[in-house]
């Protein structure tokens, strides 16, 4: 038996009037997951422990089988894994994001921010943009650190973990409050809207009606990770595929295989079918016992406020992920248990995340059933299955 986590960040979400009341997840054309649906079971699980941040680091520990309330240290610290950074015991990571933020103001305070991600930036134009950030703002205290997209790193020697705001929770407000009240991480946030505002990328973003990518934005902050091994909490061999260092940095610190699929950029328009083939293969071929795929682009869509590439992106799961691996495993006569979820809703309304509990699907090739429910938001809730602690789904899905 192989096992599977199919992971749809953010796709969970509430009623929208312009789908007629129904989610992205209920409206999109999702035929694979339905039928994996009807042969299987559904229900909803809580994935975000009560009182700890409805975070994509807390929730993707808890699919994974890591109570967060036990493992969690900060979200950046498992990125520096990911990106090979030598944490020190006594360094403090902080996500460094290349965000957009509004020009016509006259002071940084004053400004609001406009994109938590500058238009998806490719990461070839955030690392030339990081570069000059580094050489005018990097010392033996405070080293930066590139990584994918608009995702960066910084690492503060003998720093203190403190509240910082996310960027994608406060998009289009004011962000005067919302600044770190530590003066030195105040400070390199404003001297790196002066570097960045009119660098050469920049403009050329402008010209072409991209969100140029004009500060870096701290947050996240968190002291080194200590994850057990995966394969002797579970028992298993497992694989990571994610175009994110979140989700690399989980599978570095776990002593999980990473696996690198080119092209996965993060996006909507990432590579899918590679992802796909990638999950078959390290199945059938390479002797690994789980595989976590993930896909970022639903969180991503939903933190734009787009219904459309919201739909698009569960479309695409459902026909360019799902449907070639079962179609893969199916054909290489392997049974195979898997699971379908989001890791927390990223509703298009607030454009950010919730706590709320999350729609699983479970699905056993051995075991095939017969029920007529679809696999959407209040479909699951009316099954009558729940899971209240996320961090024992996946011992539920190896069948413990």
């Amino acid at each position: 038996m192989k096992y599977l986590v199919i992971l749809g960040d953010g796709m969970a979400d509430r009623p929208i009037e312009a789908l007629g009341n129904q989610t992205p997840l209920a409206f999109a054309k999702t035929p694979v997951m339905d039928e994996l649906a009807a042969k299987g079971e559904i229900g909803m699980v809580h994935t975000i422990p009560d009182g700890m941040s409805p975070g994509s680091d807390t929730a993707n520990l808890s699919v994974l089988g890591y109570d967060p309330k036990k493992y969690y240290s900060g979200r950046s610290p498992l990125e520096a894994l990911s990106i090979g950074v030598p944490m020190r015991d006594t360094d403090i990571a902080l996500r460094c994001n290349l965000v957009t933020l509004s020009e016509e103001e006259s002071g940084y305070g004053e400004r609001r921010i406009l994109d938590h991600s500058s238009g998806e930036i490719t990461t070839e134009e955030a690392t030339v943009l990081l570069e000059a950030v580094k050489k005018e703002l990097e010392t033996e205290e405070f080293r930066f650190y590139g990584g994918t997209s608009y995702r960066h790193l910084l690492i503060w020697d003998k720093g203190e973990v403190m509240r910082l705001v996310q960027p994608h929770d406060i998009l289009d407000q004011i962000i005067g409050d919302k600044l770190p009240q530590n003066d030195k991480l105040r400070k390199m946030m404003e001297k790196s809207y002066e570097i960045l505002k009119d660098h050469p990328i920049n403009a050329e973003r402008r010209k072409k009606g991209l969100n140029p990518a004009n500060s870096c934005w701290f947050w996240g902050a968190g002291t080194k990770p200590s994850l057990s091994p995966f394969t002797e909490k579970t028992g298993k061999k497992g694989a990571m595929i994610s175009a994110v260092d979140l989700l690399k940095g989980i599978a570095v610190g776990s002593s999980m295989k990473v696996i690198t699929v080119d092209g996965a950029n993060g996006g909507l328009h990432t590579n899918y079918e590679g992802k796909a083939q990638a999950a078959v293969d390290v199945l059938t071929k390479d002797g690994y016992d789980f595989v976590y795929v993930h896909l970022e682009a639903p969180d991503e869509m939903g933190h734009q406020g787009s219904v459309q590439r919201k739909v698009q992106a569960i479309e695409n799961l459902d026909s360019r992920i799902i449907r070639p691996v079962v179609e893969g495993l199916r054909a290489a006569g392997q049974d195979f248990r898997m699971v379908i979820l989001p890791d927390h809703p990223t509703p298009i309304a607030i454009r950010t995340h919730t706590s709320d509990s999350v729609p699983y699907l479970l699905y056993d090739s051995t075991k095939e059933e017969q029920h007529t429910w679809k696999y959407n938001e209040a479909e699951a809730a009316g099954a009558g299955n729940f899971i209240e602690e996320g961090h024992t789904l996946i011992q539920y899905l190896f069948g413990a």
